[in-house]
């Protein structure tokens, strides 16, 4: 007992033991709930493996780590958690992760999209279907939050009623509009600002995006909590953001402030915020060293 007292006075040990304790996980899975690398997360639960805390069974190409602790621990366990702040992230990140397993459709999906493109058929691309599939949005009021130059705010424009791209660059606005003026987007409207603070009324639009702008905003939970406002009931949201990633060189480069997001991690800043019937995936990864990879999160206002 004293011995794993002290495994788990280790508030990541801690936090591994209450996961496994709710689910079957894999150290895949762990990363993603926790945001710690894999050699990390692999030693610790060594050390609870050793200590008969945890144990794994083979489960097709991974191993599934669950709880053996007794319960007079398990309950130590659980009010030890109450003070480690990261623990209620962690759940969120639980209930997100399941979610995901339930869409048994997923996977075939994910396999389809995978072949899409793979072989060569003339006139067939993501880029042609993503121009079809614009053409035919039906929404009254969008904004395009962070909208930089204005590329997307441009093509939502040849449906929406009304569009509103908002930046904070007087340059990147001033350009955009003389860009919207000069081809006839008169539905188009730039405007100076925060996405952290838009200069939109509350409860006023049908859809929001923020297209890799979360990871340039100070406090990316504000801009979401933002988001949520200015949408009407059953507005939806959709982030288009960059796979959490170690490539510093990023921040000079691009100027961008954060490193990308974890899918567990947006899941759970979207849940925070109000929105339900969250979704996340990972849409798409650049062949091209670092290899980024493109994170896809909805969701939309009670």
């Amino acid at each position: 007992m004293l011995k794993s007292l002290k495994l788990l006075s280790d508030p990541t040990r801690l936090r591994i033991l209450r996961l496994v304790g709710s689910e079957a996980l894999s150290v895949a899975e762990l990363q993603e709930i926790l945001g710690m690398g894999q050699s990390r997360i692999s030693t610790q639960l060594s050390q609870l493996k050793a200590a008969g805390l945890v144990s794994d069974e083979r489960s097709g190409k991974n191993n599934m780590y669950s709880c053996t602790a007794p319960p007079d621990l398990m309950e130590v366990a659980h009010r030890a958690a109450e003070e480690v702040p990261e623990v209620a992230a962690d759940l969120a990140s639980l209930r997100h992760l399941l979610r995901k397993r339930k869409d048994s459709a997923r996977a075939y999906f994910d396999e389809l999209a995978g072949r899409f493109g793979k072989d060569y058929v003339p006139g067939r691309s993501w880029k042609a279907l993503a121009e079809a599939l614009i053409k035919v949005l039906n929404y009254q009021v969008v904004a395009d939050l962070g909208a930089g130059e204005g590329t997307l705010a441009q093509l939502l424009a040849q449906r929406a009623h009304h569009v509103i791209a908002v930046d904070l660059a007087p340059k990147m606005v001033e350009f955009g509009q003389a860009l919207a003026l000069h081809n006839g987007l008169t539905n188009l409207e730039y405007r100076l600002g925060d996405i952290e603070d838009p200069p939109i009324a509350e409860q006023s639009l049908d859809l929001a995006i923020l297209s890799q702008a979360l990871h340039h905003a100070e406090h990316p939970q504000r801009a979401l909590d933002a988001a949520l406002r200015i949408l009407k009931p059953g507005g939806r949201l959709i982030v288009l953001d960059l796979v959490q990633h170690h490539f510093e060189e990023a921040r000079e480069l691009y100027a961008d402030r954060w490193l990308g997001f974890s899918e567990s991690g947006l899941a759970a800043m979207l849940d925070k915020a109000g929105f339900q019937a969250v979704e996340t995936l990972v849409a798409d990864r650049e062949p091209a060293p670092p290899h980024f990879q493109t994170l896809l999160g909805i969701g939309a206002r009670p």
